[in-house]
């Protein structure tokens, strides 16, 4: 059955990647395969998705993770999402969305799209044109 899984994985994992013109390199399948491999959007740092393939058996170095997903965001299969200077999530979903950032986790989650509403944003500068609008809401537990 987990060969069975991990084969719906990688499959997933390759598809996405051909939609982007990406060549399906052993690496880039592997990470993919845990990025979408079951369907579901993720939330990862390039050291999460590490640990991950590591777990999973796959022998992939930071560095590659690190320009793998720098691939991704370039194709446009993955936004990365900046929560302070030394810390970038990459999400997997694609559309407009806020997050909510657990400072005291350090975990980044969807929060409601339909409750957000903003109403005005500042002029933007001549020669310029808007390319999206991250909204990340910092939480710490009570």
């Amino acid at each position: 059955m987990e060969a069975a899984l991990n084969e719906l994985a990688e499959r997933r994992g390759a598809r996405w990647l051909a939609r982007a013109g990406l060549r399906p390199t052993r690496q880039r399948v592997a990470l993919a395969s845990l990025l979408v491999g079951d369907g579901r959007h993720r939330h990862v740092t390039a050291e999460s998705l590490h640990a991950a393939a590591t777990a999973a058996g796959e022998p992939v170095s930071l560095a590659t993770v690190y320009n793998t997903l720098r691939a991704f965001c370039e194709a446009g299969l993955v936004n990365e999402i900046s929560v302070d200077g030394s810390r970038c999530y990459f999400d997997t979903r694609l559309d407009d969305h806020p997050h909510f950032f657990w400072e005291d986790t350090g975990e980044l989650s969807d929060a409601p799209v339909e409750d957000l509403e903003i109403a005005r944003l500042p002029q933007v500068p001549e020669g310029a044109e808007l390319s999206r609008v991250d909204v990340v809401i910092r939480l710490r537990r009570s």
